[in-house]
């Protein structure tokens, strides 16, 4: 299953930047074989100092304590100069001498250093060569790492600063794409080390200290509060804890630690206008964080449960529009041919409410919970379905790599429509758009698969509702409150419906680049 989401730890909320920031991370508890007690730097039952009310009296016993276990990661990896896009993401990244970190700007000290290209053996271009930095922190004493993502991706070579400025070689163990998480490991024996923390949770206000590799500064310290919990940043497997302890260029991939010294997170991004800190960082969960490094450790990736089903939130407005009140959930726009939701009878406009009586009310919620089975499992998701609740049981397929689902959503984008024969028949507008039906020009002209029904836009007033909205030519209405539609006859009926129940707004279903979306259309008139 995919949801609606922004793009990798990238990505614009409101105006402003989510953006991945290198950070070190924290520990986890691992087997016997691969944990040497006698190098385990271990958390506190009590404080060892005695802070005043309300803040400790410093933070220097923590540091002490934990930082021998970050490091820091620089990594040298190669780049398509021509192609510098993450799927995903809503933005290009500019090449800039050195690469470009996770926060969208350069790490290192020397921007304007060109990137080292040259030739392979059989005389094609070599793509040339970026240096970025990171942190991460050992969680065994034999070498295992933990570091982002977005830190190791790429890249063709490793090297781990240790707190004594050693530096070792560092390969990689496994990298999960739906955390941002990543294992490296060096070679060697009885280096210190961090566990999660998974028991023990700080409250919002309570203090918490961060320790990377901000601009390549390692080991440096930054102390702030838990913020709130349960942040949902766009990323589908992953609540954030927000902090406010300062997180910058370089820190990705590092640890947050409580005032016990115990490692309740991992630093991984922030919410900025400018690239730099304003106080909002994120970090994943220490029990998240456990459990997928453990999974990399033993097998190398991660395998997560999957129903093959597009999904949207089911807004508000949604809500009205379709007289359901105030009903939350997830509503489902597309499903992929042949997959496990279509093979159950899921079908585009149902509203899942819940699955396996765990309560949804976004689309996150739903994707993160089918992400928990195993293939093959039984689910069983309660929809709502022409104001009719029913339950439909779904057998859970294994979900595609992040690379194959990106890949599998593009498609040919879509031409304007012309301006002549059958698919410009004379119909008055409908909430501002004029429609067209689909006919065999149209939809060769278009790129549209056998499949899709529907009618074309072929204009819309910007003015209206549905242009503010971001609707255009070319687009397809395939649905508009419980029916299908074919005609801007269809359309019409459907509003006429909504208003006699005294609704504000039609749900409507829009196909564009090879996926539907819902949206409502304010009724007027």
């Amino acid at each position: 299953m995919t949801s609606k989401k922004t793009g990798y730890l990238l990505g614009a909320i409101a105006g402003a930047g989510v953006m991945a920031a290198a950070v070190a991370g924290a520990g986890v508890r691992l087997p016997a074989a691969h944990a040497d007690q006698a190098h385990l730097i271990k958390a506190s039952t009590a404080p060892i100092f005695a802070p005043p009310p309300g803040a400790p009296m410093s933070f220097a016993d923590i540091f002490d304590r934990v930082s021998p276990a970050v490091v820091s990661i620089n990594v040298t990896s190669r780049v398509d100069t021509s192609a510098l896009r993450i799927p995903g993401l809503p933005f290009d990244l500019v090449p800039r001498g050195q690469a470009p970190d996770s926060n969208g700007g350069a790490d290192g000290d020397d921007e304007s250093a060109p990137p080292q290209g040259g030739r392979t053996e059989k005389g094609q271009p070599r793509l040339p060569t970026q240096q970025s930095a990171g942190s991460g922190f050992f969680i065994s004493s034999d070498g295992y790492i933990i570091t982002n993502n977005h830190v190791v991706e790429n890249a063709e070579t490793i090297k781990v600063v240790l707190k004594d400025e050693r530096e070792l070689d560092a390969v990689v163990v496994g990298r999960d794409e739906g955390t941002d998480l990543a294992v490296i490991k060096v070679k060697g024996a009885n280096f210190p080390f961090v566990n999660f923390e998974n028991s023990a949770k700080p409250r919002v206000g309570d203090w918490v200290i961060a320790v990377g590799n901000p601009f390549g500064l390692g080991g440096t310290a930054t102390a702030g509060i838990i913020s709130a919990y349960g942040r949902d940043i766009g990323e589908t497997f992953v609540d954030y804890i927000q902090i406010d302890a300062p997180i910058n260029r370089g820190n990705s991939g590092g640890p947050t630690f409580d005032i016990y010294g115990r490692v309740i997170g991992v630093n991984t991004a922030i919410f900025s206008p400018s690239g730099g800190s304003v106080g909002i960082g994120f970090a994943i969960p220490a029990d998240v964080a456990d459990q997928v490094t453990k999974q990399l450790i033993s097998g190398g990736k991660i395998q997560r449960g999957y129903i093959g089903a597009t999904i949207q939130n089911f807004t508000a407005e949604m809500a009205e529009a379709q007289g359901m009140a105030d009903q939350r959930g997830a509503i489902v726009a597309d499903l992929v041919p042949g997959g496990p939701s279509q093979r159950a009878g899921l079908a585009p406009g149902d509203v899942v409410t819940s699955i396996n009586g765990q309560s949804v009310k976004t689309s996150s919620e739903l994707t993160r919970e089918v992400a928990k089975a195993r293939p093959g499992d039984a689910l069983r998701l309660d929809v709502i379905r022409d104001g009719h609740h029913r339950t439909v049981e779904v057998r859970s397929g294994t979900r595609p790599s992040e690379k194959e689902l990106a890949a599998n959503d593009n498609s040919p984008n879509a031409q304007r429509p012309g301006g002549s024969g059958s698919q410009q028949q004379k119909q008055p507008p409908v909430l501002g758009l004029g429609l067209a039906p689909l006919d065999d020009a149209t939809r060769r002209q278009l790129s549209l698969p056998a499949d899709v029904r529907g009618a074309v836009v072929t204009s819309v007033d910007q003015t209206s509702d549905a242009g503010q909205k971001g609707l255009r030519r070319g687009d397809v209405i395939v649905r508009a409150g419980d029916r299908l539609v074919a005609t801007a006859a269809d359309l019409a009926s459907a509003v006429d419906v909504a208003k006699k129940a005294n609704r504000t707004s039609v749900l409507v279903g829009v196909y564009r680049a090879g996926r539907t979306s819902f949206l409502p259309l304010k009724v007027t008139g």
